[in-house]
């Protein structure tokens, strides 16, 4: 694959041959094949398919201020549709490898923190709004300066520490990873398996997973990653259906009684733009809104950076192609994820695992997002592959990421620090926008200790002094007398 900090050639001569789809998404010219975006968009579905399950289960098993839940039936293919339809217009709008859908812990934040405090058609509205605020923010070039303003050096330290982020997911999605009870007599907070122990044929499927993966890598296979999730999705259904095991978690690998079912459209179009400022004060709303924002921001920033930096698509000054259509098409889909009562829908950090599979162009999202309008209906049969099965891809691709890290200048603390609490504390804390905060804090910091403080451009300050909001917004909550 691409070196993580190769510059994609622009040549504006397409290559002989060419037809128009590939000069369109310039597929060619950017070192890539059909082959490889069809492979890169299968491996982007697979390693992000479980949205389909877990979004429907965060959001379906929370109840709103008047005890109301969503429909499960109705969730799934909220989620399906705009995870499809967005996912298709970041491939032909914005041409990059960046499928989207609805974004976990911000679908957390909604069922949690917001429900609660409303009806969930308020809920929702709010989501609409936060998308309609960032794509302001879009327009009027606010957010793309931000990008723009932040150190080459921390853009690729958010690269790694995403890398990390990514690979405990997959560590932890599989079981192969697992936090100690709190009643556990021991100050250590994770531990390896259920028990302190690998047990299970499930966490034996992750494993040799995890071994085929990295040896098809290191043999340079194509397609790699996507071998490897149907293979083990292949023996995972096998031991399942000798064993029948009930540990695999939320998608169990049997073959389905069913394999085409209807979509139910039942929540689109089901929110209330304001109704939320007359279910609560208007601070709350404001403060809800700006947690929001500030999430899908930087989460959509590192995201963007760390999989067009593993795609080589960075140009010389380290900027993303197209990246103001990118941040628009983002925005447009918050708010198409609260008009779908599917939460706010963002950009996928496991897009990395197309990546990985060669991908470099919009076009292997045609594959992806047609893989979730699949879903719509033949959700039975494509929500069989088992996280044990899929996470290894997270694993290898955080490896891949984790490569970057050489490009850090290590010697140079005044950027060294900074690119080191935005690495650690991604998976420390399980949140790419505290690893950015923690990032862009200290580096501001730091520059100013040294009397450098001329040298950090005003949008580092701005935003840092945001972050140092979003780091204490439960104090001021308290003093405002926000409940």
């Amino acid at each position: 694959m691409s070196e993580p900090q190769k510059v994609a050639d622009r040549s504006s001569t397409p290559p002989p041959g060419a037809n128009s789809v590939d000069r369109y998404f310039r597929i060619s010219e950017r070192g890539s094949t059909f082959a490889r975006e069809i492979r890169g968009g299968f491996a982007t579905f697979f390693t992000m398919a479980y949205i389909l399950v877990l979004n429907p289960l965060i959001l379906g098993s929370a109840k709103d201020k008047f005890g109301d839940q969503l429909d499960a039936v109705q969730l799934t293919t909220a989620t399906a549709l705009v995870a499809a339809v967005m996912t298709i217009i970041m491939g032909v709008g914005g041409n990059l490898p960046l499928a989207l859908a609805a974004g976990l812990g911000l679908n957390a934040v909604v069922a949690f923190q917001i429900a609660p405090l409303m009806a969930w058609d308020d809920a929702m509205g709010l989501i609409v709004l936060e998308g309609l605020l960032i794509c302001v923010l879009v327009v009027t070039g606010l957010r793309e300066a931000v990008m723009h303003a932040i150190p080459q050096p921390l853009k690729q330290a958010i690269s790694v520490g995403i890398g990390l982020f990514i690979a405990f997911i997959g560590f932890v999605d599989a079981g192969f990873v697992s936090r100690i009870p709190d009643a556990a007599n021991t100050t250590v907070p994770v531990q390896i398996g259920a028990t302190g122990q690998l047990t299970g044929w499930p966490i034996l499927v992750f494993c040799l997973g995890v071994l085929l993966t990295i040896a098809l890598l290191a043999r340079k296979v194509k397609g790699a990653i996507l071998i490897s999730i149907v293979a083990m999705t292949v023996v995972a259904m096998i031991i399942n259906s000798i064993a029948d095991i009930k540990a695999w978690g939320l998608t169990t690998p049997a073959w389905p009684d069913k394999i085409v079912d209807t979509p139910d459209f039942g929540l689109l179009g089901d929110f209330s733009l304001f109704g939320a400022f007359g279910e609560t004060t208007a601070i709350t709303v404001v403060l809800l809104i700006f947690t929001l924002v500030l999430s899908d921001f930087f989460d959509t920033m590192g995201t963007v950076v760390g999989v067009s930096a593993e795609a080589g698509l960075l140009d010389e000054d380290g900027k993303v192609p197209g990246l103001g259509r990118v941040l628009l098409i983002d925005g447009a889909a918050a708010a198409a994820g609260g008009a779908a009562s599917a939460s706010s829908a963002t950009s996928y950090i496991e897009s990395a695992a197309g990546v990985g599979e060669g991908a470099r162009t919009g076009f292997s999202n045609l594959i992806t997002g047609g893989l979730f309008a699949l879903a719509l209906f033949l959700t039975p049969l494509l929500t069989i592959v088992p996280l044990q099965a899929a996470a290894p891809a997270l694993v290898a691709v955080g490896f891949l990421m984790m490569t970057q890290v050489k490009h850090i200048d290590w010697d140079k603390y005044e950027i060294a620090i900074p690119a080191f609490l935005t690495i650690v504390v991604m998976p420390f804390t399980y949140s790419i926008t505290n690893g950015i905060g923690a990032g862009f804090v200290a580096f501001v910091l730091i520059k100013t200790v040294l009397g450098k403080a001329k040298e950090v451009h005003w949008l580092m300050w701005g935003t840092s002094v945001l972050f140092l909001v979003y780091f204490a917004i439960n104090p001021i909550e308290q003093i405002l007398g926000v409940k």
